[in-house]
């Protein structure tokens, strides 16, 4: 069982950091006391969200100098599908910087994911009672985790309504949120949270998040600096539509960021990640224990 990793996308479900506010009209704001708790009831991680489903997502990264100017830019389109219970997705790249893959790379592509199935059926068909009731209390536990990073949302930050834009035409109330002082998260993710500040848009007809984007107001370590430093001023944004009319979903995902690897290599780096050709997917399990990225 592969461990869920703290993951940016969890960070920015309750962050954004960028321009104030448009008025878009004058009628009064909702009470955030009601207004809240409807959208704490709706809130998932990006993965979450996926499961369930399978789509295209199409990520371009460039490499910056230290003035931030490009100095090199790669692409690649990935498909993705919806992995076993509670393990990763499966994804299958279709196309580096502009050329299909070849023939022979999906097929070896394909011929892995294979390897992966019988290697899961032989798993489950030897599977005891004493197992299962292991993997359970395993997702059990991986469910209170994802609990516990979505109520450090509301414990680590100072929420506060400011204000009501449209986005593509759509009604949204606007929250900056500020790492509260001395608050002690309970989560792995929330200790995440203390290093970002930032503003989030919400639905205010569906309290869905709709756009985020986040700030590190602080340089933080990764694997206590052996793997990585991650810089002060590092961005991040998310944004999510509505698709098929009813379900909002990870439609972009965009980073900065400057981080020093295994401190010795600087990086520079800038993605953008688009998902697209979402269609729901045959796959049984509970999507609250899907690993996260």
């Amino acid at each position: 069982m592969k461990r869920r990793k703290p993951s940016i996308a969890i960070v920015g479900a309750g962050l954004v950091f960028l321009a104030g506010p448009a008025a878009t009209g004058q009628r009064p704001l909702p009470d955030p006391h009601t207004f809240l708790p409807e959208v704490r009831a709706r809130l998932q991680t990006d993965a979450q969200r996926q499961y369930g489903y399978t789509y295209i997502e199409t990520q371009r990264r460039t490499t910056l100098d230290r003035t931030g100017r490009p100095t090199g830019e790669s692409g690649t389109v990935i498909e993705s599908d919806p992995g076993f219970p509670g393990e990763a997705r499966w994804e299958r790249v279709i196309a580096r910087d502009g050329a299909h893959v070849s023939d022979a790379e999906l097929r070896s592509q394909v011929e892995k994911r294979q390897q992966q199935v019988d290697h899961y059926v032989r798993t489950v068909t030897r599977q005891t009672q004493a197992d299962r009731a292991r993997q359970e209390r395993e997702w059990e536990k991986q469910r209170r985790e994802l609990a516990d990073s979505m109520d450090d949302v509301f414990r680590v930050y100072e929420i506060a309504m400011s204000g009501r834009e449209l986005v593509e035409g759509h009604s949204t109330i606007v929250f900056s949120l500020t790492p509260r002082p001395g608050v002690k998260p309970i989560s792995g993710d929330g200790q995440w949270f203390r290093h970002f500040r930032g503003r989030a848009w919400i639905s205010e007809s569906d309290y869905e998040l709709v756009r985020l984007e986040v700030e590190a107001i602080d340089d933080m370590d990764i694997g206590m600096g052996l793997l990585a430093r991650v810089h002060k001023g590092t961005l991040a944004s998310f944004e999510r539509r509505k698709v098929d009319g009813d379900v909002w979903l990870p439609t972009r995902a965009t980073y900065t960021m400057s981080a020093r690897v295994l401190l010795l290599k600087q990086v520079r780096v800038a993605v953008t990640s688009e998902f697209s050709h979402y269609s729901r997917a045959a796959i049984a399990g509970p999507a609250h224990v899907t690993p996260t990225r």
